[in-house]
């Protein structure tokens, strides 16, 4: 069985993650939406259990796709749950440099783990959690940013 994850922190998560979840399962037999804790980032607007709560609502449709929240580094997650492939979307060449850094760590740190780069589609490629976030302060429209399963969610964390 080929297994996968992808990682990330989705605070919240956009529709531009949501099809890289589409993608990403359609080429492996199991892909785990990985909630990773990132001390780099200073705080997430949402609790781990509600970013659990909106990836479990947006991934019912998929029959082999799951969620979990976990720490530490990504490739020792993926060693532990006995995934080779470690799947990252690509926005821009800002992303890429940064993800490209992240790779080729994680390469000399578990060399049997492969990353593989997504592409994001034109449509997403400015779109991010924080972008999101903006808005939803805002109170503007959330509905082309989030699958509308969440909106509410988001909208009330804001209100």
């Amino acid at each position: 069985m080929k297994k996968a994850i992808y990682p990330g922190t989705f605070d919240p998560i956009t529709r531009g993650h949501l099809d890289i979840i589409r993608r990403a399962s359609s080429l492996v037999d199991h892909l785990e939406v990985v909630i990773m804790h990132n001390p780099t980032k200073s705080s997430s607007d949402f609790s781990v259990e509600e970013r659990l709560e909106m990836i479990n609502t947006i991934i019912k449709e998929f029959d082999n796709v799951s969620v979990s929240a976990q720490h530490g580094l990504t490739v020792d997650y993926a060693k532990k749950s006995g995934a080779k492939i470690l799947f990252r979307g690509i926005r821009a060449v800002m992303d890429y440099e940064y993800e490209l850094q992240q790779a080729t760590a994680n390469m000399v740190l578990a060399e049997e783990i492969e990353t593989v780069f997504l592409l994001t589609r034109p449509k997403y490629s400015f779109l991010s959690s924080s972008v999101v976030k903006q808005i939803a302060v805002n109170k503007g429209d959330l509905s082309p940013f989030v699958p509308e399963s969440i909106k509410a969610m988001i909208e009330a964390k804001y209100k």
